[in-house]
């Protein structure tokens, strides 16, 4: 006799249809933890939903990143064991080319009806989600009982909703932008990321060089949607072929973060992107 299809697994299912990126979320409305393999990152990870990572793990592990709409991956053996333990759906926003703005309460719906264009609406247990199309970088507190939820990070569904979508405005964007402070911006020499490095050259010309960094500066450029995602995944690219070589200069990281930076980057989300670049890498 053929078993019935667990909830929210048939929630994912037709959401992975229309091109939504889910994962099962346990009690607390929170992903599964790692596997045994994948435990501290151990496997490398999954930086970026659209440029996988080394893990290739079966469990739905490393949370937002393992958000799938592969109906092989969600009716697998190892994520139907999660299904059956799971108590809702969760999304990946980004990968869906979404935005949440996440109410928490009354006053915080009270200053959005405000300050916020009107989109699409989903109740929540204490307050709503408001949705536009459009991906930008993620941000928690970004004022109180409110957090913003898009690219590397998940949302429960919690169902369609009622309005109209709208595109992404410049309102939403600027609440995710937070400048570094004076104090923290000032010992950061790009000198100071570029640490290491010093093995043999591999490159017989310079021109392979300036061909990597042209591309990754044109990935970012012509990136319109997930920036966050997309910046760390070009200096991911980078540091891969040419971070331990030590042909990699000043004047280069520099044309990159410029190119971030162009996008509404912050110099910290810069520095940050390259420095855990560097780390996946073992730099």
């Amino acid at each position: 006799m053929t078993q019935p299809t667990p909830y929210p697994q048939h929630t994912a299912l037709s959401l992975a249809a229309s091109g939504v990126p889910v994962l099962p979320l346990r009690r607390g409305k929170v992903p599964f933890g790692n596997c045994t393999a994948c435990a501290d990152n151990a496997c490398g990870g999954r930086p970026n939903m659209r440029v996988p990572g080394p893990c290739r793990c079966p469990a739905p592990c490393h949370a937002w990143a393992a958000a799938t709409t592969d109906p092989a991956v969600i009716v697998s053996p190892a994520w139907a064991a999660a299904w059956r333990r799971a108590v809702c759906v969760g999304y990946h926003p980004g990968g869906a080319d979404l935005t949440v703005v996440d109410l928490d309460d009354a006053d915080a719906i009270t200053w959005a009806r405000t300050a916020l264009p009107a989109t699409r609406t989903v109740p929540t247990t204490r307050g709503e989600h408001w949705i536009y199309r459009g991906a930008m970088a993620s941000r928690n507190a970004v004022r109180p009982g409110v957090d913003i939820k898009s690219t590397m990070a998940y949302a429960r569904w919690l169902g369609p909703g009622v309005g109209a979508m709208v595109a992404l405005s410049d309102a939403v964007r600027a609440l995710a932008v937070k400048e570094p402070s004076p104090a923290r911006r000032a010992p950061q020499a790009l000198s100071g990321l570029l640490r290491g490095g010093h093995g043999e050259c591999p490159h017989r010309t310079p021109a392979y060089l300036e061909r990597g960094i042209a591309m990754a500066v044109q990935r970012i450029t012509e990136a319109s949607s997930a920036i966050h995602a997309t910046v760390y995944a070009a200096f991911l690219a980078v540091l891969s072929r040419h971070g331990r070589c030590g042909c990699l200069t000043d004047t280069h990281v520099a044309r990159l973060f410029t190119a971030a930076q162009a996008k509404g980057e912050t110099a910290r989300h810069c520095t940050d992107a390259w420095t855990n670049a560097r780390t996946t890498l073992g730099l």
